[in-house]
C-alpha cells in the first residue's frame, strides 16, 4: 500500500489535484500496481479525505464546537493502549518530535494517528509514519517546510556526521 501512496504523492503534488477515487485506481492499474495494494490504498485515501474535510470543517463550526475542539499549549495527548501497541515507542517519539517543532498541529496530530491506526503493521514502521504525515500534509493542501521534508524524505543511513 506504502508503494502506491508514494506514487500518488508524486505525481499529484496537492490532494485537490488528485483525481476521484474510481479514476485513479484504473490509474494505478495501468501503471501495474496489484489490484489488493490498489484496494487498500484507495480506501485509506478515502479515510484520509473524510478526516481532512472534517478537520476543514472545523473553522466553520458553531462557536461551542471549535472552543470543544482546541486544545491548549499545555495539554498533553494521552494515547491509549491500542495506540502505543499499534505505532511503537519509535513512531509516537517521531510524532513528539514534530509537534514539539512545532510543525504538527493538534489537528494534524490527530489525523495522523488516524490514519497510522488504519495502517498494517504492528508496530507501524518509521519509514511507514514518515509517509502518513506526509500524505496528511498533502491532503490538507499544506506544504511542509523544507527542514521537515528533508527529515521525512531523508534515509538517515545516508547521512554523514559533521
Amino acid at each position: 500500500m506504502f508503494e502506491v501512496l508514494v506514487f500518488v504523492y508524486e505525481n499529484y503534488w496537492r490532494g485537490d489535484a488528485c483525481p476521484e477515487l474510481e479514476q485513479l485506481g484504473r490509474k494505478l492499474t495501468a501503471v501495474g500496481f496489484e489490484a489488493d495494494e490498489i484496494r487498500e490504498a484507495l480506501t485509506w485515501l478515502d479515510g484520509l479525505n473524510s478526516a481532512t474535510q472534517a478537520a476543514q470543517i472545523l473553522p466553520n463550526a458553531p462557536t461551542e464546537a471549535r472552543i470543544a475542539n482546541l486544545q491548549s499549549p499545555h495539554s498533553m495527548r494521552v494515547y491509549s493502549v491500542a495506540e502505543q501497541d499499534h505505532l511503537g515507542a519509535q513512531c509516537l517519539g517521531f510524532v513528539t518530535f514534530l509537534e514539539s517543532a512545532g510543525v504538527l498541529p493538534a489537528h494534524l496530530r490527530e489525523i495522523v494517528i488516524d490514519r497510522a491506526m488504519a495502517a498494517r503493521g504492528s508496530p507501524v514502521s518509521l519509514d511507514d509514519l514518515k509517509i502518513i504525515v506526509l500524505m496528511v500534509y498533502w491532503s490538507s493542501g499544506m506544504e511542509p517546510d523544507s527542514l521537515v521534508l528533508d527529515e521525512l524524505c531523508d534515509d538517515p543511513e545516508d547521512r554523514v556526521a559533521h
